[in-house]
């Protein structure tokens, strides 16, 4: 180990992320490498100064913004108003539209059923009434009406005479 050095080992990964293993062979090495130690000491400081710059720069956004949270909650609750909002306008344009045609459809549905039975009613009704339309419209009397036999022994009768 003494003629390898630690300074690969350094500067193949970033000091934190070292293993305990790792970190006892670089202080092994560094109790007799004067190079390697100043190495060693080197990348300790670093570590810790990359480490505070991060923490301060954390401290500064948050002193920075100290309503960022409170910002950030009133800006998502008022995209959420306008996405009520939005829903509530398509609603009051379309409601009574959408009302109407809703009724209709269930008005519809109950013609379908219930108009059925109403025919047959009718139907039997105007089995029973003697009645046609051509003698009501032309004020017809059923009685007075010829019927088909006599029409043809009228019609066959004049035909015998004439022989």
């Amino acid at each position: 180990m003494r003629d390898n050095h630690i300074t690969e080992m350094l500067d193949s990964k970033p000091f934190a992320s070292l293993s305990e293993t790792e970190l006892a062979t670089i202080r092994t090495h560094v109790a007799g490498c004067a190079s390697c130690s100043q190495a060693y000491d080197a990348a300790q400081i670093s570590a810790l100064l990359i480490k505070e710059r991060a923490d301060e720069a954390v401290e500064n956004s948050l002193n920075a913004n100290p309503f960022f949270q409170t910002r950030v909650m009133a800006a998502w609750r008022e995209r959420q108003e306008q996405s009520v909002s939005a829903l509530r306008r398509l609603w009051n344009a379309t409601g009574a539209l959408v009302t109407t045609m809703a009724a209709t459809t269930a008005a519809l549905a109950v013609l379908t059923f219930v108009a059925p039975s109403s025919d047959t009613t009718s139907q039997t009704t105007a089995a029973l009434v003697p009645y046609s339309a051509e003698s009501v419209v032309l004020d017809q009397n059923d009685n007075d009406q010829v019927t088909d036999d006599q029409v043809l022994s009228a019609i066959y009768s004049d035909d015998d005479e004439g022989r």
